[in-house]
């Protein structure tokens, strides 16, 4: 079997480039190509990328040949990034990389969503179901829809299209780990007050075994899968990140400060809405219904915990 990662220089896309050599697995690296876009709509991205003709004709020959593409490419920290520069590799660019991979005969093709495209919901799951906040969960969702309409082939016959949700994926070197790690060790670290809360906070390790397990999974695929969690609850993150208890604030309080902080938000135009959904997930967590993987009793280890005690060293 030989796969091609798309990305393969990114921070993600290294890390399963490294897996698949570390098993001896054929593996090529695709450099993404630049793309931009004012697409704002499913039929504007499915039309830019069929117009992408020197990107399609570059991806398809590197996808001459390869049984697995993994699109890993993508804007990851997207503070700051020209919407059409987001657009442009997180909606477009997958829907031309699946059309090259479709034109190269590939038989399965991964691409690497977001949890976030699901928003605020209590619990994420793999449903078509999509709420996204932000510019850059919007961008990922207009991925998620497009590739949702292009053909998608069975084992026999076609390239499979296959989304997988990562969901917050925490690693040595990455910025929002190191962000989550200066939070965790300021006077800000707090949970809401109640119950244990889960998160979905990962390793990439664990991402990137869950990955390859999907893409070297024999049977047939559901058209989205979610990443299972490592367990993980609210106070934990923070302990482990911060190396001391998170102080535990009145529930309450803390939905009022979040419904605050919304409303503040849609007054300057959502500028502040990713932030206040940051600290709403610090505080009360986010429950994960990975139906695909635990009905298929499927377990991938990860270093989550070392990972964050890791970050939080001064």
């Amino acid at each position: 079997m030989r796969f091609a990662v798309l990305g393969g220089r990114g921070f993600i896309g290294q890390a399963l480039v490294e897996q698949l050599t570390r098993s001896s697995r054929a593996v090529v690296t695709v450099v993404a190509p630049r793309l931009r876009s004012d697409a704002a709509d499913v039929d504007a991205v499915l039309a830019d990328a069929r117009s992408q003709t020197e990107a399609l004709a570059f991806l398809t020959e590197r996808f001459r040949g390869i049984d697995v593409v993994i699109n890993a490419a993508g804007l990851a920290s997207p503070d700051g990034a020209a919407p059409d520069r987001m657009t442009g590799a997180n909606a477009v660019l997958p829907a031309v990389a699946a059309l090259a991979a479709q034109r190269a005969g590939v038989t399965r093709f991964l691409h690497l969503s977001s949890a976030a495209v699901q928003g605020d919901r209590p619990r994420l799951d793999e449903s078509d179901d999509l709420a996204p906040f932000s510019a850059y969960s919007r961008s990922k969702a207009l991925a998620e829809r497009a590739l949702r309409r292009l053909p998608s082939g069975s084992a026999a016959a076609g390239t499979r299209i296959t989304i997988v949700r990562a969901t917050s994926v925490q690693g040595h070197g990455r910025h929002t780990t190191a962000s989550l790690a200066r939070i965790a060790r300021s006077p800000l670290a707090s949970v809401a007050a109640g119950p244990p809360r889960p998160t979905p906070v990962v390793s990439v390790r664990h991402l990137v075994g869950f990955v390859l397990t999907v893409a070297t999974w024999a049977g047939s695929l559901p058209a989205v899968v979610l990443q299972p969690g490592e367990g993980l609850r609210t106070d934990e993150v923070l302990c482990l990140a911060g190396g001391r208890e998170p102080y535990r604030l009145p529930a309450v309080l803390c939905r009022a400060a979040v419904r605050a902080g919304y409303l503040a938000s849609r007054i300057a135009g959502d500028r502040l809405r990713g932030a206040v959904r940051r600290v709403e997930l610090m505080w009360f967590g986010q429950e994960a219904d990975a139906a695909w993987a635990r009905e298929n009793g499927i377990t991938v280890p990860g270093d989550v915990r070392h990972v964050l005690q890791r970050a939080g060293r001064p």
